[in-house]
């Protein structure tokens, strides 16, 4: 792993850094494999699913999925290097596609998932984050974006299911927006560092906890910047180990 970390945590969200890194890394995964986290995975994924997996990397992940048996996977990444490869990699498994495609702009018709999944793919694009509570406005419009898409894509009653280390409190910030028309749940998993799986249910409504966040949010983004406290800048460390976004 350590071989592969960047000179800069910004890099983590360039397509050129991925396409050299898998150029060699054969697999790599963020929070664990899918036997840390399938027996929550499997209270909110049918195996007969329509499954999206944005910024599916090189990890085992998706091929863990097929073996369970969850049938109909498509997975998507921005970097070719790693889609090719994937693809070579799985070309036996039937049902799985691979295809080369930016989580902002999904290439696909309204409602065309019963699930879209995420592990990590969210967490590298808030490296440059260094105040929880407050997201830069690029960072935000970035994000907003990407949940738009996803919402767009889910069929009603369909699940985004993110998997991350970013506590309820803060990562509850951006997902918890009447406009995705969903609501917000949350498990956790791991021992002694806890990871945590999202879960948002389109066409469910928010809490009155989560409606008032939204509103919270909302109030504080229009409010004159303060003197919050920030996250230490140590960019030669790996993100991971110092974002808690």
């Amino acid at each position: 792993m350590m071989e592969y970390l960047p000179n800069s945590n910004s890099r983590y969200k360039d397509v050129e850094y991925w396409d050299e890194r898998y150029k060699t890394e054969q697999s790599f995964e963020w929070f664990g494999d899918l036997s840390k986290f399938h027996h929550l995975l499997q209270c909110h994924v049918n195996k007969e699913d329509s499954i999206l997996v944005l910024g599916c990397g090189n990890s085992s992940m998706s091929a863990d999925m097929h073996r369970a048996g969850f049938a109909a996977i498509t997975n998507i990444d921005y970097s070719p290097v790693c889609i090719a490869t994937m693809a070579q990699r799985h070309a036996d498994c039937a049902g799985m596609s691979w295809l080369c495609m930016d989580a902002r702009r999904l290439d696909f018709a309204d409602g065309s998932f019963d699930v879209v999944l995420e592990k990590g793919t969210l967490d590298a694009m808030l490296v440059d984050e260094k105040d929880p509570w407050r997201v830069s406005e690029e960072t935000a419009r970035l994000m907003h974006q990407i949940l738009k898409e996803v919402s767009r894509v889910l069929k009603p009653g369909g699940r985004f299911v993110s998997v991350t280390f970013a506590q309820p409190h803060f990562r509850k910030r951006l997902y918890a927006r009447a406009e995705y028309g969903w609501s917000v749940q949350h498990q956790t998993y791991g021992e002694g560092f806890h990871y945590f799986l999202y879960v948002l249910t389109k066409g469910a409504e928010l809490s009155e906890e989560d409606a008032a966040l939204e509103q919270r949010v909302r109030l504080e983004a229009e409010a004159p910047p303060t003197d919050a406290v920030r996250l230490e800048d140590t960019e030669s460390e790996d993100f991971l180990t110092n974002i808690d976004l």
